[in-house]
């Protein structure tokens, strides 16, 4: 009987363009509803994707603060999320909820 090798599956090695990056991140909002760390987690995945020293940087943080903010364990603050997006290359958009 041969043994099935699983590897753990990571989103971030499939986010290569700024287009996929956009339809995860909106996917993503899409399915939240309402949970704030599963929102953070998403963009946590793009700037690993993005790589986390440059997204740092754009957004004017530090790494270790980056990694912080985007683990899912805590709330980080709603300007630090607008620097994130900002730096990712992303925007937000609103638009009115089907009934």
């Amino acid at each position: 009987m041969t043994q099935t090798i699983t590897t753990r599956y990571d989103v971030a090695e499939h986010l290569r363009t700024p287009e996929e990056m956009a339809a995860y991140f909106d996917a993503c909002l899409e399915e939240a509803n309402g949970d704030a760390a599963f929102v953070v987690k998403a963009l946590g995945d793009i700037a690993r994707a993005k790589g986390m020293t440059q997204v740092a940087q754009d957004a004017g943080l530090s790494r270790e603060n980056l990694y912080k903010a985007l683990s899912g364990e805590r709330r980080p603050d709603f300007d630090i999320i607008l620097k994130v997006i900002g730096a990712l290359g992303l925007k937000l958009h609103a638009g009115v909820s089907p009934t």
